[in-house]
């Protein structure tokens, strides 16, 4: 409601850059941007927006605190609050977040607007046309749109941005590592040893757990070792997930209560817990990214176990991520099951050593091949970025030389 944290104030001048990332999948997506643009300006402010709790999280642990803040409500006096405030020079809004108010204050300002990594998913498309004499408005206030895929460039097209403006950058998440191993991955893994069949399934969305510990249990039949990393993708659902697994008899430890080196084998292990899952999926025999078995949601993020060369399984409902999951199948890379035939393939691969290897590596290999976006994005930047303050000249004391005059 345009009331500025303490430590956002005093920014107003300094031509700041503000990134708008809704949640965590986008403040993903960005980070490796916001790094380069800090490398880039070292002395210019870069500010974080997020819209959910989680994405807030998220950004606070990767940008700092005083750097972070919830994207005020889009009406005029919320928004100058803080345009006031951070005084930006650049506004970079990651994926498909048209604010009308923003976007037309930021106009108004002389605040350059770019939309990056941005998509438009089959869901969205069908009403952004039929309202598109209004974004054609909203979106002629950005200066640039870098478009993850040419169907995404075209679609910014048909809605009514500018073609001129419009520009093909590739997919930010293609840039995004993990960070590494984390604590509890090496936990884990200690816990689990070598041999431990692990399957992880990932951003796991309400009905889809069901399916996934029915197909776990057939899978515990052959492999009664067999580990289950389940992380569904909303943390308002861990008691209830929990209680599930419990109804069924299934052993279950919760990664919030899990002390490091305790057995794990034969367990399902809930993930409740924000920010784990990436580095987690490096466990992984093979992997389940959710939100794809069910029609409504749309997937989720196929790279996360890719980068750590993990054979991939999803359902058939990915339209989020229509691109990547096709530059997949292309490839050989991803396994699309469906709810009849999850589990048999969860069997087939566990028990094939082999092929997972395989898969895993040429996932890999695709997601190596993608990467580049980011450098994309900063060269198509270049003429929207704030220019840099001058370096204030260096007092001249009594005694010193003073500059040398030209001949």
């Amino acid at each position: 409601m345009g009331v500025v944290p303490a430590r956002l104030r005093g920014h107003a001048g300094k031509g700041s850059i503000w990134i708008h990332a809704v949640s965590v999948g986008e403040v993903l997506a960005v980070s490796h941007l916001v790094a380069e643009l800090m490398k880039k300006l070292p002395q210019t402010p870069v500010f974080v927006s997020t819209t959910t709790a989680t994405g807030q999280n998220l950004a606070r642990q990767r940008f700092g605190e005083a750097q972070v803040f919830y994207l005020p409500i889009d009406f005029g006096f919320a928004i100058r609050a803080y345009q006031d405030a951070l005084g930006p020079r650049l506004l970079i809004l990651a994926e498909a977040e048209f604010w009308p108010n923003l976007l037309h204050l930021s106009r108004k300002r002389g605040i350059r607007v770019a939309i990056v990594n941005a998509r438009i998913s089959d869901r969205s498309f069908p009403r952004y046309r039929r309202l598109r004499g209004f974004f054609a408005r909203v979106l002629g206030e950005a200066d640039l749109f870098l478009a993850q895929t040419e169907v995404d460039a075209q679609r910014l097209r048909d809605i009514g941005a500018a073609a001129e403006r419009v520009h093909v950058s590739g997919n930010l998440k293609f840039d995004v590592r993990s960070g590494g191993a984390s604590p509890l991955a090496e936990s884990l893994r200690r816990a689990m040893g070598q041999a431990t069949p692990v399957i992880v399934c990932g951003s796991t969305t309400e009905g889809e757990e069901d399916l996934v510990l029915a197909a776990f249990q057939e899978v515990r039949q052959q492999f009664p070792s067999a580990v289950l990393v389940l992380a569904p993708r909303h943390p308002e659902r861990f008691d209830k997930v929990a209680g599930l697994v419990s109804s069924l008899g299934m052993p279950l430890l919760r990664r919030s209560v899990w002390t490091a080196g305790r057995p794990v084998a034969g367990c399902v292990f809930l993930l409740d817990s924000v920010g784990e899952l990436a580095s987690v999926y490096a466990l992984a025999s093979v992997a389940f990214v959710g939100g794809s078995l069910l029609p409504g949601v749309g997937g989720h993020n196929i790279l996360e176990p890719a980068q750590h060369g993990v054979p991939v399984l999803a359902g058939p409902n990915t339209s989020n991520f229509r691109e990547i999951v096709r530059i997949f199948e292309r490839g050989g890379a991803i396994t699309v099951v469906t709810t009849g035939t999850l589990a048999g393939e969860l069997r087939r691969l566990v028990s094939d050593v082999k092929e997972c290897a395989r898969l895993g590596q040429r996932a890999r290999e695709l997601f190596l091949e993608n990467t580049g976006a980011t450098a994309r994005t900063l060269q198509a930047l270049e003429p929207l970025l704030p220019v840099p303050p001058p370096q204030s000249a260096k007092p001249v004391r009594p005694g010193d030389p003073g500059p040398a005059e030209d001949p």
